[in-house]
């Protein structure tokens, strides 16, 4: 299985080297931070409680399709039918609490299966919440795509120490503090910069990996992943040392790999 094998041998090698809540536009942040109870990675509103917090959170805990989850034992699928045509956009980086997240202006979409998705934001999450054959990256990378329906495809891609990037420390020089979004005028970002070169991914129906944890999100995880520095891992860290929903029991559901 050649997507398997491209996630587990280079992760293996790079991780033994040096080592929507988020999924929601900013004006659905803006009427969740309003409504919704906090919740939390640590403490009394750690993930294990998310589905005791508010009735509103109750599929966090009686959802059978949950995400994160372990990716193992993939079958081959159809063969990779994914098309990126994301452009470069203004800088609109927003630190909410639980992440950071690079909004995004219209006009960006992916083709998944035939199916448009456009482009909202993408995030990060530190360590990685999928697991690789029961081994976590240092981070994870979500593209947050919706269709004209509403519904979500997120294209996730692991993170490995390696080179610095330059799109991510132009990011990271630009994060705001807490609650607040920066513009960055004059300053742009192309999310295809972030994008591997193979188009070999790993799929499966899951959910939102934050409160409400609402399910039918397509996930697509890209089987070669993104290299960041040392320090740009720990320029993150140093943020959000956990941002990390544990995995979800699989429950039967079947996981495609695609491409390879």
């Amino acid at each position: 299985m050649k997507t398997a094998n491209i996630i587990r041998k280079t992760l293996w090698l790079l991780l033994s080297a040096p080592m929507l809540g988020l999924l929601a536009t900013p004006a659905q942040l803006a009427i969740a931070s309003e409504k919704a109870p906090q919740w939390s990675y640590g403490g009394a509103d750690n993930p294990t409680l998310w589905g005791d917090l508010d009735q509103a959170f109750e599929t966090c805990k009686a959802g059978r399709d949950q995400s994160p989850i372990n990716l193992e034992d993939a079958v081959d699928g159809a063969p990779a039918d994914i098309t990126f045509n994301y452009q470069p956009v203004p800088l609109e980086v927003l630190n909410n609490g639980h992440t950071v997240q690079v909004n995004y202006a219209p006009g960006s979409t992916v083709s998944i299966n035939g199916e448009t998705y456009n482009l909202l934001q993408f995030h990060f999450h530190t360590p990685s919440e999928h697991l690789f054959e029961g081994k976590a990256a240092p981070m994870e990378l979500h593209f947050v795509n919706q269709n004209a329906a509403k519904e979500l495809a997120v294209v996730a891609i692991p993170i490995v120490v390696g080179k610095a990037n330059p799109v991510i420390e132009q990011i990271w020089e630009n994060i705001p503090e807490a609650s607040k979004t920066k513009q960055v005028e004059g300053a742009m970002v192309n999310a295809t910069d972030l994008l591997p070169s193979s188009l070999a991914y790993q799929s499966y129906s899951g959910s939102l990996t934050t409160p409400p944890c609402s399910e039918a999100v397509k996930w697509n995880i890209m089987a070669e992943p993104l290299e960041l520095s040392q320090k740009q891992i720990e320029t993150f860290e140093s943020l959000y040392q956990v941002n990390a929903r544990p995995v979800q029991p699989t429950n039967g559901r079947q996981i495609e790999q695609h491409g390879g």
